[in-house]
Formats: structure tokens, sequence, C-alpha cells
């Protein structure tokens, strides 16, 4: 039996397609279209069908397709004005991609012929994936808020293209994530919190198929709801499976997610969805000589427009969506600004006000990119309680005292005592902070150690691309090398500032592989490459690296006095203060000794009930005699393995660019 429109059947309740006893339901939201159609297509990508959607309520579009079901593919077209200058775009050559559609067959690919004009007359059907009509939903997940105690971020092809266990077509796929080995690695680090990269269905950027390249990251998304299919080939399913094994294992899942903007880029870019269905409905535009632009605060050619009551429901239902049917446990928002842009950033926005008060998001982990590249994008500190948010000030500062910059004895203090600065401000607490010292754009750690400057020429874009200040340094030699002492200096200097994340206040972060002292060969930005340069070598990991990783965990979590989640006073309470700065000498740091430029060692006295830890900050480039608070003290951790700490008449030296927490002997 042939598809046939059942006529005003259509309903508009539940967008995208919903299967029903009668056929299946389409419905899509548009304010400028004068028609939509879904189209139909067989499994040899024929279209087969084709059906005006007949009912119109409320900007949305509907109708009722009989002799369909779960499984078919679809796609959807568009008319309406055509006006480049003026915002418009509708043709209905071009096949577009249900903004709900849960399911695609195929990844997404450029071609110049998506971004023809009306006038050129194209149809666009045989280059545009096909969605999928999705069957009987989930058995619903319900979140439970977990704070988080340490994120590990993972790019999902990265982190299993070259792992032992993870054979055949598994490899760079959310189901190669589900492999014991690959999970018994997180266990064994002690991470609670995997933070997926981008995984919604995404397309290159318009200049790499020139240059051979492909995007690796997944931050250029088309379909919010759809899983991209090199990542689950199978469908969706492969992430739920995912989600199950992890929680059995006791780690969430939360999905980096990209509602600042889509891969249909500036007015030239492909037609592919969004921008063929309703651009001003979906994008933010400004009038400028009588013409309509589109707002590029995202530097990559649109901007979502989050204010809009249309894109809001896009937003929360797709969140939702991946909680409840696809188990995830929360969120990091990309560009999170572009969240509460109305032009500027307010805190208030009506968009980030529905996620916090929505009952099942509110139950999630959110966390925010506080900053984008528009005007006055910079937001760290202002997203409130529900919101953890990443510290790009923990990054720079601790980057820049390892390296030796003067005057930041007093920077360092602050960070790892949870930037107050920042987050102590209407009940919020020191886990609000995620601190990080590297993530995916940007060096990794054995590579900030190792370049004074980045090496992005495999990007294509004559190095000119990714940050120019890294804080880096390379211990004497630009890049790799066999110089036995030059190598032993660089992971002196990994362990040192990893030591200093797990000591600090705040919620931690690793990037996948840092652990493993992973390279990218010196590419700062390497979001182009799916290939070796991203993709983790398991086989040359430093596995002493990677237990020195797990034992800072363990220790961080044995020691209230260190994830005690308030913030440091200073103040005599109960007979202790919660925290004491020390001078080398032993005596309390006093304003001149903050103010001393050449300041380079520190001691932090932790105190939380019965339990004490000192902390001792070396990055002197030799030994350093510090006295010590009256008593006994042991070694509890410290970043040199093959230092020992002489304690001599109350005093203790200190190995090299190093970190030592002590702690008081048991009985």
């Amino acid at each position: 039996m042939k598809p046939e429109l059942v006529p005003h059947a259509g309903r508009t309740e539940n967008l995208g397609a919903t299967v029903t006893p009668d056929g299946v339901n389409f419905a899509v939201y548009s304010e400028s279209a004068t028609a939509i159609w879904v189209c139909i297509f067989d499994d040899l990508d024929q279209e087969i069908g084709r059906f005006e959607l007949d009912v119109h309520e409320d900007n949305i579009h509907a109708g009722l397709v009989a002799n369909v079901g779960a499984g078919a593919r679809y796609g959807l077209r568009a008319d309406g004005p055509y006006d480049p200058d003026q915002g418009f775009f509708f043709d209905p050559n071009k096949l577009l991609v249900d903004p709900y559609a849960r399911h695609l067959d195929r990844v997404f690919v450029r071609s110049p012929r998506l971004r023809l004009s009306r006038e050129e007359a194209v149809d666009t059907a045989p280059l545009v994936p096909k969605a999928i009509v999705p069957g009987a939903a989930n058995e619903p997940i319900l979140p439970r808020k977990k704070a988080p105690g340490l994120f590990y971020e993972v790019n999902v092809r990265g982190f299993t293209m070259r792992h032992p266990s993870v054979q055949g077509p598994l490899r760079g796929t959310i189901a190669g994530m589900t492999t014991k080995w690959v999970v018994d690695h997180f266990k064994h680090l002690g991470v609670d919190t995997v933070q997926l990269m981008p995984t919604a269905a995404w397309i290159d950027e318009g200049h790499l198929p020139a240059l051979g390249l492909t995007n690796a990251w997944g931050y250029n998304p088309v379909a919010y709801f759809a899983v991209d299919p090199r990542l689950a080939p199978r469908g969706p399913q492969e992430l739920r499976v995912m989600t199950d094994t992890y929680r059995k294992a006791g780690i969430s899942v939360i999905l980096d997610v990209v509602y600042n903007h889509t891969g249909e880029g500036d007015a030239q870019g492909p037609i592919l969805s969004m921008m063929g269905l309703d651009p001003q409905t979906y994008y933010r535009f400004v009038e400028v000589d009588g013409k309509k632009f589109l707002v590029n605060d995202t530097g990559t050619g649109n901007t979502l427009r989050c204010d809009h009551p249309a894109v809001q429901r896009l937003v929360i239902d797709s969140l939702r969506y991946y909680v409840e049917e696809l188990g995830v446990s929360g969120f990091r928002f990309d560009l999170a600004t572009v969240l509460g842009r109305d032009p500027g950033f307010n805190p208030e926005a009506e968009m980030l006000q529905k996620i916090k008060a929505d009952p099942v998001l509110s139950k999630a982990i959110l966390v925010a990119e506080p900053w984008d590249p528009g005007p006055g994008g910079y937001a760290l500190g202002k997203f409130g309680q529900e919101f953890q948010e990443h510290n790009d000030t923990y990054r720079d500062e601790i980057r820049a005292f390892w390296k030796g910059e003067p005057a930041k004895i007093g920077a360092l203090a602050g960070k790892v005592a949870g930037s107050a600065e920042i987050f102590d401000v209407a009940g919020r607490k020191p886990s609000h902070g995620v601190n990080m010292l590297a993530v995916h754009d940007g060096f990794t750690l054995r590579d900030l150690v190792s370049y004074n400057d980045k090496h992005n020429d495999a990007n294509g874009e004559n190095n000119r691309d990714g940050h120019n200040h890294n804080s880096s340094w390379n211990c004497g030699v630009e890049g790799e090398t066999d110089d036995k002492g030059i190598n032993t200096a660089r992971k002196r200097d990994v362990r040192a500032m990893l030591a200093t994340l797990f000591l600090s206040r705040g919620t931690p972060l690793i990037q996948q592989g840092d652990e493993l002292y992973r390279t990218q060969q010196g590419n700062n930005n390497a979001y182009a490459q799916d290939n070796e340069i991203t993709w983790v070598d398991w086989d040359n990991a430093d596995g002493d690296l990677v237990n020195f990783v797990a034992a800072l965990n363990v220790f961080r979590h044995e020691h209230p006095a260190l994830i005690h989640d308030h913030f440091l006073s200073g103040q005599d309470r109960n007979g202790a203060r919660d925290v004491v700065w020390l001078h080398p000498d032993g005596r309390e740091m006093n304003e001149g000794d903050w103010n001393d430029a050449s300041a380079s060692v520190l001691g932090m006295l932790l105190h939380h009930k019965d339990d004490e830890v000192l902390i001792w900050f070396n990055r002197r480039i030799e030994p350093v005699v510090v006295r010590l608070p009256e008593g006994d003290w042991a070694v509890g951790i410290q970043s040199d393995p093959n230092a020992e700490i002489a304690f001599t008449e109350g005093t203790a030296t200190l190995s090299p660019r190093s970190v030592v927490a002590l702690v008081r002997p048991q009985p």
C-alpha cells in the first residue's frame, strides 16, 4: 500500500514524527513558510510520496500520513519567500532535515549544490540524510542529581579508534565505549562523570573538504536530536546502552551540547534544516541599511535565537529526550552565554530560567562554558546555583605559576582555594567551579610542557588558527626529543600540575589522554584532525602516570580537608583555622610576602574536623628547605616519584618543581 495523506487529520501537540494507530503524524514549526511538505523515501532513496501538511495551528504545520510506520525514511520541503537580503531562503528544491529527527540514515556531507540559489533549481534530496521515523520510546530514566567528583572529557572517535580492546566496526563509536577495558579505565581513575564531546549529527566546515580534512570534534551540529551516524551507526539506542552500562558502574554520562549555532553557517552556507524552514525564527538577525544579516556572536556564521519560544521548546524537548529516553545524566553547554543573549547576556534570560525550572532538567547535571566570542560574552560566575561553570581563570593562573611568571603566588592561592572571588556569591560553593588544566581546544598537558608555540600547520590555515597565548613552555627543546633530562623535566612538570589540580578546591576535570601523557604534536586546535593526531595512542601510554592520577583522586577523597565544600576563611573555628598560608620559613604569609614578585614556594595548611593536610608548592628548579608546623608529619602524596622527603628538626626538603601533601601520621 502506498503512503497517503489523511485529510485534515494532523495533530500539532508533538513536533517531529510520531507513530499513531492510523499512520505517522508529522508536525513542523514555521512562521514564514507558505507550505511545508513531508517527503517519504523508499530503501533505494527514491521519493515515493510528497504530502503537504494541511493542518495549520499556532504556526505549526501538521499532517497524518497513512500506510507508513516506524522505520520509514522522510525529509521535508518548504516554500515561502526567497529574498536572502531579507533573511528568507525558501526553496522547495532543498530537502530539509526535520529539526526533531531522532535518527538519520547517513552522515551529513558538504556539496556546493546544497547552497545554490533557488533560481538554479537543483534537487538536493540525493545529498541530504533522511530522517527515520522512531519506534516506541524507551523506558524513561528519571535523573538523580549526583554531584560530580571528577569530570573526564571524551572525544568518542579519538578515544576508541586505537584502543586495543575496541576492535573492527566498534572503533570510533559509542558502542566502543562500552567494552570492559574502557569502563575499567575510568573506574581505575575514579572518574564518576564522563563528558562526551558533541554527539548530535554534524557537518564539516565549508573549507575542510578541499583540504582533505573532516571535523573531528562535532561542534557544528545540524540535527540536535539525532546522534551522529558516525558515532552510532546502528541508531540512538547505542547511546542508551552506553548510559545504562555506565550507570551500573557508578559513572554518569553527560553530553557536550551546542545550542549556540548550527552547521548551516552564514548566508552562503548549506540549506539543510532550519535555514530552509524558517531562518528568522531559529536564528538571530540584525538589520543594517534595510538588509538583514545573520548575527555571528559564535564566530561560526550564525547564532541560535534562544529568546524565541520555538527555539526554547526545541532546546528543552531535545534535552529532555536525551535524559528520559537515552539515559543521559546532564549536559555541558558550549558557549552557554548564547542561551541568555537578548542581545547582551542576561543571567535571568527566559531560556536559562526554563532549563533551571524544568522538572526533569533541574535534576540533571548542568555545566556552562560561560563565554562566547560575541560582545560582552564573558560571563564567568553568573549562571547561578543550578549550574557549574568551566573556570578558565584556574587554567590560566595555574599554568602561569608553573611556567614561572612573576607575582603569581597570590593567584595560585586564590585558585587552589576555590576561586572565591568568582563563586562565593549567592550561596554558591567551590564545587560550582570546574577546574581544568587542559581541554580539547588547546594543548594537551604533554604538549603544554613541550612546545613554546602552537604548531597547527596540519590544519591548512598557515598556523593562523588556535590560541596564541598558551602559557606553555618547552623545557629547553621545541617538540619531541630524545634528551632524557628534558623528558624527565617535562613529566615532572605534568605531575606537579596534576597534583595541583587534585589538591585544589573545586571540581576537577581532565581531558582524555592527559593521564596517558598524550601528544597532539603541538597542535592546539585539532578540530579537523580525525587521525593519529587526535586518536589516543594507547600502545605508548604512560602507565605510571595513569596510576599517579588514580592515587591523587583516592588521596583527595580520603581527606575531608581537601573536599569539604566551603570557601576558606582563615578564621578560627572550634580552636582551629580552616586554612593557614605558610612562607617557606614556617611563618604565616604577610602582605610583603604576597607582594613579592619572585615568590615561588607556598604552603597551604588545611584543617577540617580531625583531618589536617599541609600542601607545599615549589616551582623552583632547586630543592627548597621549608619549616613545618609543630608536630609529626608524613608524606601523604607527592608529585615527584623519585624524591625522598627528608625531615630534619622540624623541616622538610622539597624536591625541585614539585607538589607534596603532608599529613599527620596515624597512631
